[in-house]
């Protein structure tokens, strides 16, 4: 069998198929055509592989990944994102406010979140002691001092300690000096006294603040508490024509 010039015979199981020379650029291509119509040419992941048609045109593949990444889901925490932006509302316990402040003055009002009153209630507590320790001392003095005074030892004369060295024992009126260091010891010992109650009572007071103002953190203080006063026309069943008053309306 005669082949035209320019073109080959190929066997292929029997069948003749003529084979087709493209001459394009510098480079002369020979192609086969497939047994199929359609070319189906899995590309490189990685570098780009030519591929010529039936037609003998040259069929690029652009890279692209074979395997698909999932995406990636950012699944916040539920219970993160309910309390983000919230702000949490403090709470406080009376019993645990009263417990804390009678176990140290002071630290219940910490508890509260009150720390404005820890100056006051450390300065009372300071004053108070300062104010018992020093009357308490002049109290053991002018106690020596009477006790000396009135003794029949003349070696115990502790109450000229309340004097100048210049001044003589036998200078002083005696009785006098007797009644003024039963006055002073007296007068300190009230201060004394005092100074001790009011310790008490600040001790008590402290716990009651500390009680009361976590109480009150619980209390309704929002605008709907209002009190309102307007003129009422009051109807009394002794007589037909009503009454002119004020009417009180409390909103809690």
């Amino acid at each position: 069998m005669l082949c035209p010039v320019g073109s080959m015979a190929q066997t292929t199981g029997g069948i003749e198929k003529p084979t087709r020379t493209r001459t394009g650029g510098h480079k002369a291509v020979a192609s086969t055509p497939p047994d199929s119509a359609a070319v189906t040419v899995k590309p490189s992941t990685y570098e780009r592989t030519p591929v010529l048609d039936e037609a003998g045109d040259t069929v690029k593949f652009e890279p692209n990944d074979s395997l698909i990444l999932a995406q990636a889901t950012f699944v916040p925490d539920t219970a993160a994102a309910t309390n983000l932006g919230k702000l949490r509302v403090f709470n406080p316990d009376p019993k645990r406010a009263m417990w804390l402040s009678a176990l140290c003055p002071g630290l219940g009002q910490i508890y509260n979140r009150r720390y404005w009153k820890i100056p006051i209630v450390v300065g009372a507590f300071v004053g108070l002691g300062y104010g018992t320790a020093w009357n308490n001392r002049m109290l053991g003095d002018y106690t020596k001092a009477y006790r000396d005074i009135t003794d029949n030892d003349p070696n115990t004369r502790s109450y000229m300690n309340f004097f100048p060295k210049t001044v003589k024992e036998s200078d002083l009126d005696k009785e006098w000096l007797t009644r003024a260091l039963k006055n002073k010891r007296t007068y300190y010992r009230r201060y004394r006294d005092i100074c001790i109650i009011s310790m008490v009572a600040v001790y008590f007071i402290n716990i009651v603040d500390a009680y009361v103002d976590a109480s009150l953190a619980h209390f309704d203080i929002s605008s709907d508490l209002t009190m309102d006063v307007a003129p009422a026309a009051i109807d009394t069943k002794q007589s037909r024509i009503p009454s002119l008053g004020l009417q009180c309306a409390f909103t809690f």
